[in-house]
């Protein structure tokens, strides 16, 4: 992980490898070039106040995600200058989106793997902002090497060099401009630490193999963290699921060899005035089950465990930042796989619950063992519970690859957790639950069908959930299924494979719910 400090030392004499400016987009309307920001007023009295000039010949524009090299100006102890786009230039006074801040400090971050020292100038106007380039510089330098050249496997715990011939993540990142003895920065830069850390933690366990990463190595992976930060850890194994009567999980991992697991973390604090419950989907791989999926949708499954990935990261980040509200965790974790011993379509699965679910697609299987666990939560009577889950190919064709939806029984709590989304800078979206689609979930056999009408299949597992929650208990779901395994280039803070996706939403809603506020 990259080293962070907070420094007031001068531009000029900090010894590193490497200077990261902004620079942002002129006005249109007056047909200006790039504007460098603040934070690199040094840099450019160097250049003599034509740093500006210089970059738009070397065809910068000040557009996001844009990064420009120059070698920095005599007298300066780094070689090299990086300035990365920032976008639109601000209104006068107004300063810089948090994101945007994000965004140009994960490039730059990216850009700079196998340097060892960079100092970012970015614009910093308040302890907020220097929080949002540590964020970014964290997310950015993130890479998953584990199993590729001598990285060996993850289970060694060895995620460093690309390889032979591949770059290691940039080494230390130095935030000039912060105030590294003001409390507020302080707490900044550490939350942005803890919370990128975990972050980061959950790109890990999405990124490993399914060989390496079953629901058992996944538990012992939650118990390891939960010893280490004082959080309670409860692991229900098989025969555990089925003595309690768990038909959803155990249904679903009936077909793999890896036996499915439940686990409970509880982070509790003595100053606590809410609790909130937070449940994850974690199918480690989703082969369809004897609904196999077709070729061509089989390659990127080991991502299905994206919730339950989530859920775990928010759980220790709130531990590690000792907020005051009670979370509790819970990971349904299984494997989904065909074999003789696999859930059939139309066999019917009871419930934690006591309901009866008619089995129609077994790559419906998501919405089993969160129902579960929804119930499982609901025992405890939290103020509110939120589900995270990579579960519909329905909310990518509704909102694409990068934005997660939202989907609440209650308005309010919607909008709450639609505004931790955005003050975190995840792209999400409010989607109702049509009442009139719950009777295509109608079944001749059971309580309930876990499939319904194919159009708003999104919503309609939605609705499936909400029958899984306990009465008067607030709920809201997130299903993630487009930005939670990023199979493009990397942009922004973003890198291929593995994102994170909502961990920091829920962080976000957890430290509102310390607050008191979960509306």
């Amino acid at each position: 992980m990259t080293a962070l400090t907070l420094s007031t030392a001068a531009v000029p004499g900090l010894r590193a490898d490497a200077i990261v400016i902004g620079v942002a987009k002129g006005s249109a309307a007056k047909a200006s070039g790039p504007v460098v920001a603040p934070g690199a007023e040094a840099v450019d009295q160097a250049f003599d106040g034509g740093l500006a000039g210089v970059l738009e010949t070397l065809g910068a524009s000040g557009a996001e995600g844009e990064v420009t090299k120059l070698p920095a100006p005599s007298g300066f102890k780094a070689p090299l200058v990086v300035a990365v786009g920032l976008g639109a230039q601000p209104e006068k006074d107004s300063g810089y989106d948090a994101e945007a801040l994000r965004k140009a400090a994960g490039v730059a971050a990216r850009a700079l793997a196998g340097t060892k020292k960079a100092a970012f100038v970015l614009p910093l106007t308040d302890a907020a902002d220097a929080g949002a380039v540590a964020e970014g510089v964290l997310l950015g330098a993130y890479s998953f090497d584990a199993y590729k050249g001598d990285g060996g496997s993850a289970k060694n715990g060895k995620n460093g060099k690309n390889g032979k011939n591949g770059k290691a993540p940039l080494g230390e990142a130095v935030l000039l401009g912060g105030k590294p003895r003001d409390k507020a920065f302080k707490a900044a830069v550490e939350r942005a630490t803890a919370v990128a850390e975990e972050l980061n933690r959950a790109r890990d366990l999405i990124n490993t193999p399914p060989n390496d990463l079953d629901p058992e190595a996944f538990a012992a992976v939650a118990q390891a963290a939960a010893k280490e930060h004082g959080i309670k850890v409860q692991v229900l194994d098989e025969k555990a699921l089925a003595k309690g009567g768990y038909g959803g999980i155990l249904g679903v991992g009936a077909g793999s060899a890896s036996g499915p697991r439940l686990v409970k973390l509880s982070y509790t604090s003595s100053k606590a005035k809410k609790h909130l419950a937070l449940v994850g989907k974690g199918i480690t791989y989703d082969s369809g089950g004897i609904s196999l999926k077709p070729a061509g949708h089989n390659e990127t499954m080991k991502c299905d465990m994206s919730g339950a990935a989530a859920v775990f990261a928010a759980v220790v980040a709130a531990a590690r930042l000792r907020l005051e509200v009670n979370i509790t965790g819970w990971l349904a974790l299984a494997e989904n796989m065909p074999s003789g011993s696999a859930t059939r379509p139309g066999d019917v699965l009871r419930m934690f619950s006591g309901k009866t679910v008619e089995v129609l697609n077994t790559d419906a299987e998501g919405r089993l063992v969160l129902a579960d666990a929804l119930w499982a939560a609901s025992q405890e009577k939290p103020d509110a519970i939120v589900d995270v889950a990579t579960l519909t190919g329905a909310m990518m064709l509704a909102l694409g690859n990068r934005t997660f939806g939202i989907m609440a029984n209650d308005d309010a709590f919607r909008s709450a957790v639609h505004e931790a989304a955005e003050e975190s800078g995840e792209p999400a979206w409010p989607m109702p639950l049509p009442e009139h689609l719950r009777k295509g979930m109608d079944s001749a056999t059971a309580d309930i069908a876990n499939m319904g009408e194919r159009m708003g299949g999104g919503l309609v597992a939605g609705l499936f959930l909400r029958e899984f929650v306990g009465e008067g208990i607030t709920w809201a779901h997130l299903d993630i299924a487009g930005p939670a395994f990023n199979e493009g280039g990397p942009f922004g803070y973003t890198p291929k494979g593995g994102t994170g996706s909502a961990v920091r939403t829920l962080v976000r809603l957890a430290e509102r719910a310390a607050a008191g506020d979960l509306s």
